[in-house]
């Protein structure tokens, strides 16, 4: 069985490329560059950009995205069920968006998960002090 298959349902694949040309922060849309990196397609990229947009847009304005108003979600989205519960689920799968008080939120974890990653593979693989990481 490969180790995709047997993966837990909250996973997420994510391309990391070393490239220093790749950085996501060297794109003209790093939104959209970070979703490339989770979404095979250009399509669910640039619907996963706008699903995050519309939560933090509401979210910014007090009033959160409600897990009910999916059906709402499914036309501005212009996506089937399907499709939209297989993107929400790999946007909580990598951290960033959480569902708390049954309201779809943008979440650090992504960036916690990141940073301990970083800090883990420069202390205990490159044998660095950790407070000259950054």
């Amino acid at each position: 069985m490969s180790l995709v298959k047997s993966a837990p349902r909250t996973a997420t694949t994510i391309v990391v490329r070393s490239d220093a040309n790749a950085r996501i922060s060297h794109s003209r849309d790093p939104y959209y560059s970070l979703m490339r990196r989770i979404f095979q397609e250009e399509t669910t990229a640039a619907r996963g950009q706008k699903f995050l947009i519309i939560i933090e847009e509401r979210q910014a304005s007090g009033e959160a995205i409600r897990t009910e108003e999916w059906k709402t979600l499914l036309e501005e989205l212009e996506i089937s069920r399907a499709s939209f519960y297989a993107m929400r689920n790999k946007l909580l799968g990598a951290g960033l968006i959480s569902i708390k008080n049954k309201e779809y939120r943008l979440s650090g974890q992504f960036s916690r998960d990141l940073i301990d990653m970083a800090r883990w593979w420069w202390t205990a693989v490159l044998n660095q002090p950790g407070e000259i990481l950054y």
